[in-house]
């Protein structure tokens, strides 16, 4: 554990005297997404598929990582630090361990490559939604993901980012699934590699917010699905990471406390949660607990991006989507276990986590209790805290640590 972290040990404390930081922990876990800073991405404007429309593919899949096609990101999807962009469709393996594919964007730095070639970042996008209009290498980036990834690119790695499968590909996208993600991020990395692009081998994962959840199960499972494709994972970094979202999302249920000053967007990471476990695990039967208005959500989550699903549920309440706890339901709280937990042990490179003191949209207090159990665990993990910081500021506040620390880990 790092000073910083010993000096705040007692944020626990204090978090504990927000106003109802129980009921604030409930919604801001059942949602643990990026809540400021992608609805600008996550909206309905058509979306530009750069000569390369997967939604509706039906080839041949080879083994997971194998590129299918590549093809030059239109220009006005492209970064401010790329110095070439390209969208990308890969093989991958989805939540029901079936082949599937998938899309990624791929920026190129303006620097000439090192004699090794571009060290590659792989970037995991925070929430967009889960319909194929949100996906993000078919639509603009935010103002602050621009300038994120540009610093990135300058610094001289590649950037890789998975849009997740079911994003722009057949399927649903299975919104905060731990592994499929995880399996996602690593197959994007290896199809990047397969490219006539001069990249290194070597390669670490960065995300914030749900992003930041997938970035750290991406550490966790790397090295395990990378096996025997000559790639070498170096580490993570992760900010506004939702740790322990499966400990509430198992308290879901027509009681469940929700403060109303979180809005109609609480509902909407509520229907994404909903429609992904229920399409996962289509053995749970949730639709026997969920009343008329909370199926109707759910199924409206399948197609509709953040700021218009927050639009179409701002009249339902959390609790109104359920007739009957979720725990009700034998092996739902299992299910959901597998489903989004993120393991605390197993990690076999160094882990940077950022923490804003003023995130309301997942409290501090989830994070530095996932880097106390790290810590137990005997993980490397760097904890950096940012007091001034709210959810979205930790992003580009984090930059002057972890652009050290990533460095440190390419040596």
């Amino acid at each position: 554990m790092t000073g910083t972290s010993r000096l705040l040990g007692g944020v626990y404390a204090l978090g504990m005297n927000f106003a109802g930081l129980i009921r604030v922990l409930t919604v801001a876990l059942v949602c643990a997404v990026v809540l400021v800073g992608t609805a600008s991405t996550a909206s309905a404007t058509a979306p530009q598929w750069s000569g390369l429309d997967a939604r509706a593919y039906d080839g041949p899949i080879p083994a997971p990582g194998g590129l299918l096609e590549s093809v030059p990101l239109d220009p006005a999807l492209t970064v401010a630090g790329a110095g070439e962009a390209y969208r990308i469709l890969y093989a991958t393996i989805d939540q029901h361990d079936r082949p599937a594919v998938s899309t990624a964007v791929v920026f190129t730095p303006k620097s000439p490559p090192p004699q090794e070639g571009w060290p590659v970042i792989a970037w995991a996008h925070g929430t967009v939604g889960l319909g194929d209009n949100c996906t993000p290498s078919a639509q603009p980036r935010s103002e602050r993901d621009d300038e994120y990834l540009t610093h990135w690119l300058n610094q001289g790695y590649a950037v890789v980012g998975s849009d997740y499968a079911g994003l722009g590909t057949p399927g649903l996208m299975s919104y905060l699934n731990s592994v499929t993600t995880a399996r996602g991020v690593v197959d994007s990395v290896i199809a990047a590699h397969q490219m006539d692009l001069p990249l290194s081998p070597k390669w670490a994962v960065v995300g914030q917010s749900q992003g930041g959840g997938a970035a750290v199960a991406t550490a966790r499972w790397a090295t395990e699905f990378s096996a025997g494709t000559g790639l070498d994972y170096r580490g993570v970094v992760a900010t506004g990471t939702p740790a322990d979202v499966e400990s509430i999302v198992k308290q879901a249920g027509p009681d469940m406390a929700v403060p109303p000053e979180l809005g109609p967007v609480a509902n909407a990471y509520t229907a994404y949660i909903v429609a992904a476990l229920r399409e996962a695990r289509p053995d749970l039967d949730l639709n026997h607990i969920l009343t008329p208005a909370g199926r109707a959500a759910a199924d409206q989550a399948e197609t509709l991006c953040v700021a218009e699903l927050s639009a179409a549920v701002a009249d339902m309440t959390v609790p109104g989507f359920f007739t009957e706890p979720l725990a009700s339901i034998p092996g739902a709280t299992e299910a959901v276990d597998a489903f989004m937990g993120i393991p605390a042990d197993g990690y076999d490179r160094p882990i940077f986590l950022g923490v804003g003191l003023l995130d309301r949209d997942v409290p501090p207090s989830l994070t530095l209790r996932f880097n106390d159990r790290l810590t137990a665990n005997g993980q490397d993990v760097t904890l950096k805290v940012y007091p001034d910081e709210d959810h979205s500021g930790t992003v580009l506040a984090s930059l002057p640590d972890s652009t050290p620390f990533l460095a440190q880990q390419f040596r």
